[in-house]
């Protein structure tokens, strides 16, 4: 007797996301039919069938700025519909349906797929206080910032509501959720592939493709973002090196990101904060490099010859990059924010700073830089907690139980030798 394939389908605008090792391992596996509804035409899986849906259009200029996520969450659901719709067509009902919560393409699973097993992962929770959207001093909200932040969990909620349970990749992330909801979400991160972000003392930052060769550097120390954006502490960052370069006459800086906001607030039409800033602290930009976007190979050299790297976020969700850093076995400079702390203890796995403090986060970069004997303890302990904890393939297979079972087989310890939880 032939068993049966499990059928899969996947859901992420943009393909595959959070779902690439899984959707990698699943394609691989003869047991899973496997399929990934997205709305991103780039890309290709092996043994993973891509189905592209599309919105008919955006939100309304006219509709209330409260709901206009919610708007768009529809739009994108009814475009799902569509294609799922010509899936029953041609027999495919999937078993399992694991989508990312909050866009809006997994609002009508339920409607569409009312037998299949429908998973969420979920990433973030908007709260107007105590986390990133009250963060900044500076920045203080308004009652119209409090209620269009209320309203902008409604696709999220309905997604909590609907689905059979939900993830989220970490302790943090997931306690932006409503205490009383919590109890549907389990928490698992993605993890790293501890094989490919790894040490390396043999290489040198050369990358071609920019004409970038910082081979004869001494001191390099590095950042990395999706944008260059006040979330992720790229103003600090600037202020940072405008200390340093007054101090270090041959420390080199890169910067790998964007200049573009990938999150929070958009600047007027034709500013960005990249210029905003080099308008405000002026730099030696001879040794100041903006890299742009890397492929993976120029990431992984770019921070495995980091002498320091300088990881800033708001108490938001924590970035991949700060534990693929980790596991390269960079010395992290980090924000003391919760999301951080989850990972890191202060002079053990990496360095903690005040966000809001370019003076002390340039004191800590400068003892990095001038302690390499000591920092090399907290660089080995930094790929220890990673390798430990978050290693790709005890985490992927931990992943794959969940799916099937609802549960996950714990590793035996999840605290270091000093009895930080992680």
């Amino acid at each position: 007797m032939v068993q049966e394939k499990t059928r899969v389908l996947f859901i992420h605008p943009n393909f595959p996301a959070q779902f690439r090792h899984l959707a990698m391992k699943m394609g691989k596996d003869p047991n899973y039919e496997v399929m990934f509804a997205t709305k991103r035409q780039e890309g290709q899986i092996e043994g993973v069938k891509k189905i592209i849906y599309e919105v008919s259009r955006e939100a309304r200029a006219e509709t209330h700025h409260y709901v206009r996520t919610l708007e768009n969450a529809v739009l994108q659901g009814q475009g799902l519909y569509r294609v799922a719709t010509e899936l029953k067509k041609q027999g495919f009902y999937p078993d399992i349906v694991y989508g990312h919560s909050g866009w809006g393409p997994t609002l009508f699973i339920k409607d569409i797929f009312p037998r299949a097993k429908f998973l969420c992962y979920f990433e973030w929770f908007y709260n107007a206080h105590g986390s990133d959207a009250d963060f900044d001093p500076s920045d203080p909200l308004t009652a119209d910032d409090e209620a269009r932040i209320r309203v902008k969990n409604a696709p999220i909620l309905i997604d909590l509501y609907s689905c059979d349970r939900g993830l989220s990749p970490t302790q943090w992330q997931r306690q932006q959720f409503p205490p009383e909801l919590r109890s549907k979400i389990t928490v698992l991160h993605d993890g790293v592939d501890t094989e490919y972000f790894k040490p390396n003392a043999d290489t040198k930052l050369v990358i071609p493709r920019i004409n970038l060769d910082l081979s004869n550097a001494s001191e390099i120390v590095t950042y990395l973002g999706r944008g260059m954006e006040p979330y992720r502490g790229f103003p600090q960052l600037i202020e940072t090196i405008s200390i340093l370069q007054k101090r270090r006459a041959n420390t080199h800086f890169v910067i790998v990101g964007q200049n573009r906001v990938a999150y929070g607030k958009q600047l007027p039409e034709g500013q960005n904060y990249k210029d905003l800033m080099l308008q405000k602290f002026p730099l030696d930009l001879s040794r100041v490099h903006f890299t742009g976007l890397l492929g993976y190979d120029e990431y992984l050299n770019v921070i495995q010859n980091s002498s320091a790297h300088i990881y800033l976020t708001r108490p938001f969700v924590l970035s991949w990059s700060m534990l693929e850093t980790m596991a390269t076995g960079c010395v992290l400079v980090a924000s003391d924010t919760a999301p951080v702390k989850e990972l890191i203890q202060d002079n053990y796995n990496g360095l903690l700073v005040p966000f809001f403090s370019p003076e002390k986060i340039a004191d800590r970069v400068e003892y990095a830089l001038d302690n390499p004997d000591i920092m090399a303890k907290i660089r080995t302990k930094a790929r220890e907690t990673i390798v430990k904890n978050y290693n790709l393939e005890n985490l992927l297979n931990q992943h794959l139980q969940w799916i099937k079972t609802g549960e996950l087989k714990k590793p035996s310890s999840h605290k270091t030798k000093k009895g930080f939880s992680k």
